[in-house]
């Protein structure tokens, strides 16, 4: 490319498709476990020790399309989602107190905590049942993965649309975001400018 970004061929990279789930968690469990920032990140929320707790969205999102972009790991644009899910607990204000008690552990982040028991609320969804069900509803497939640290240190994935979009590099919405929520990921496809910090990318309309 004339721009000087590399991109590597995923199957010359040994990624396996979609058809070996395994395969490709096995694979993001490395990526992960090689950065020392996002296992800083993760270790932080884990010590806040809150309900089906994840950090998802472009954390992991990006740290993949990074890798198949041939680039070295950087953290993600924007913010860092910590997602949990506690119904006991549902005032903007506690999410704030955690963002700030996350900043004071780990300041580099941008963090973004939200209680995923409320959140249907803003996004006109029905009631979310978990952090999982939440994530359902969330625009495009590819984003729709999540990571925790689990209490012997080993990273779980949380992955309802499953993480073959991701790895082959396709934008594919949701159900929802393919007829009356459609405007929304038109339009964070252009916000976010991914079609032109990641090249490999395809739109799935």
């Amino acid at each position: 490319m004339g721009d000087g970004r590399r991109c590597v061929d995923i199957s010359a990279a040994g990624i396996m498709p979609a058809g070996d789930p395994t395969r490709l968690e096995t694979d993001l469990v490395a990526l992960i476990a090689a950065d020392d920032r996002r296992m800083a990140a993760l270790a932080a929320v884990a010590s806040l020790r809150l309900p089906d707790c994840w950090i998802g969205a472009g954390f992991v999102r990006d740290a993949v399309w990074d890798r198949l972009h041939g680039r070295p790991p950087a953290m993600p644009h924007g913010d860092v989602d910590v997602l949990y899910f506690d119904s006991r607990h549902l005032s903007p204000g506690d999410d704030a107190a955690l963002e700030r008690r996350l900043r004071a552990a780990a300041p580099e982040p941008d963090w973004s905590v939200r209680n995923q028991a409320r959140m249907h609320l803003r996004n006109g969804d029905p009631p979310y049942r978990s952090v999982g069900d939440a994530m359902r509803f969330w625009p495009e497939t590819a984003t729709a993965v999540a990571l925790r640290l689990a209490g012997n240190g080993a990273i779980e994935v949380m992955a309802p649309y499953r993480l073959g979009d991701l790895y082959r590099l396709r934008l594919v919405p949701t159900e929802n975001f393919t007829t009356r929520k459609r405007a929304i990921f038109d339009q964070r496809i252009a916000d976010k400018e991914w079609l032109a910090r990641y090249p490999l990318l395809r739109v799935i309309r």
